[in-house]
């Protein structure tokens, strides 16, 4: 969690970038004017597909690459031009960079001795750390005899040890396979929690980043996007573009026409949507309607309702364990996912492929976003 200013509730501000662009010799834009506030103690995500931006910015906050224009400062003090030796910052690499030479132990005391440490303080922090990551029994390992989730902590507890301020994450977790890097991923946001350190972390998997990071950037050609917490990204977001990369996403393709204060009417050509509140859109304009497959309901008969149900064909399904997933056939051909969560053993709706269904849902359901 943010640490908190004494005798406030505000979090303390600790990471500013203002108004940053990186330009290379080739005229390419990688980064383009933006800005962001990070607090301390914070896990923050930068979130995109790959060239929009987010490892440029991660390397001019390590001070591998220098903008081009902008500010960067880190408690108060302007490290734009800092170069990375001095920066009280360090980065931990998708590649993990460990000695393979070296014993676990020693792969930890490096950057200490680099320093010029005494050797009773490397020892005294080498076992502490050792001890966060639960690795205490590996110390005289060598890294090829770890599993890839214990390499992962060797090279968080050597990032660690120098106690930065500021700690860097790219892909931390891309290296392991999804089983593994989903058991890791509340592991490591704990560690980084109880130590108390503020950390950016890049990635491109966006339930590494819903689950890790406290806030969530979405980047795209260079620019943010979107800045919220993972429920605002998902439940909120504010283009369709968001939309689309977070999650499974229907979009309903419109036209308003009515927009009051306590709901909206938007006319689509499967059905008349009905939004339980104002969408600030003019009337007659286009707008696209948002709907997650989770929020839909399916079933045979139709709905007791005017809005916010369509008909269609049920085309295939997928069972998952945990949950079904129905892709359904609209009349006018669009295709529709729909989730149903499975609650118990053997748990089954009955329907088939090629089944005529009915899909509804609520007027709290949906956002709606426009061009």
């Amino acid at each position: 969690m943010a640490e908190m200013s004494q005798g406030s509730a505000l979090p303390t501000k600790f990471l500013s970038i203002d108004n940053v662009s990186k330009v290379y010799d080739n005229a390419v834009t990688a980064v383009d004017d933006i800005s962001l506030s990070v607090n301390k103690g914070e896990i923050f995500a930068l979130l995109g597909s790959s060239g929009c931006g987010k490892s440029t910015l991660l390397r001019m906050l390590a001070g591998f690459e220098t903008p081009t224009k902008g500010r960067i400062s880190l408690a108060g003090k302007d490290i734009t031009a800092m170069p990375p030796y001095e920066r009280p910052i360090n980065m931990m690499f998708q590649s993990y960079a460990l000695f393979p030479h070296m014993t676990v132990w020693d792969n930890i005391a490096f950057g200490l001795r680099r320093d010029g440490m005494p050797a009773k303080q490397i020892a005294e922090l080498v076992e502490q750390n050792l001890r966060l990551v639960q690795l205490e029994k590996y110390a005289q390992r060598k890294p090829h005899q770890l599993s890839g989730g214990q390499q992962q902590r060797v090279a968080l507890a050597r990032s660690l040890a120098k106690r930065p301020q500021l700690l860097l994450l790219d892909e931390p977790l891309g290296a392991l396979d999804k089983k593994l890097r989903e058991q890791t991923q509340l592991e490591l946001a704990n560690i980084i929690h109880q130590v108390g350190v503020t950390c950016v972390m890049v990635t491109h998997d966006q339930e590494e980043a819903m689950t890790m990071a406290s806030r969530i950037a979405i980047m795209s050609e260079g620019r943010f996007l979107q800045v919220g917490t993972p429920e605002e990204i998902y439940e909120s977001p504010n283009c369709r573009f968001v939309a689309d990369f977070i999650g499974s996403v229907n979009l309903f393709e419109g036209t308003v026409e009515e927009d009051h204060s306590d709901h909206a009417l938007i006319k689509t050509a499967n059905c008349p949507i009905y939004v339980g509140r104002g969408v600030s859109a003019v009337r007659g304009s286009t707008a696209g309607v948002v709907l997650r497959p989770e929020k839909i309901s399916i079933s045979r008969e139709p709905a007791n309702q005017t809005y916010n149900t369509v008909a269609g064909k049920v085309e295939e399904l997928s069972y998952y364990g945990n949950l079904t997933a129905f892709h359904v056939r609209l009349k006018d051909g669009q295709r529709v996912k729909v989730t149903h969560l499975n609650h118990y053993r053997h748990d089954d709706l009955g329907f088939n492929a090629g089944d005529h269904v009915h899909l509804h849902w609520s007027d709290d359901a949906m956002v709606v976003v426009g061009r």
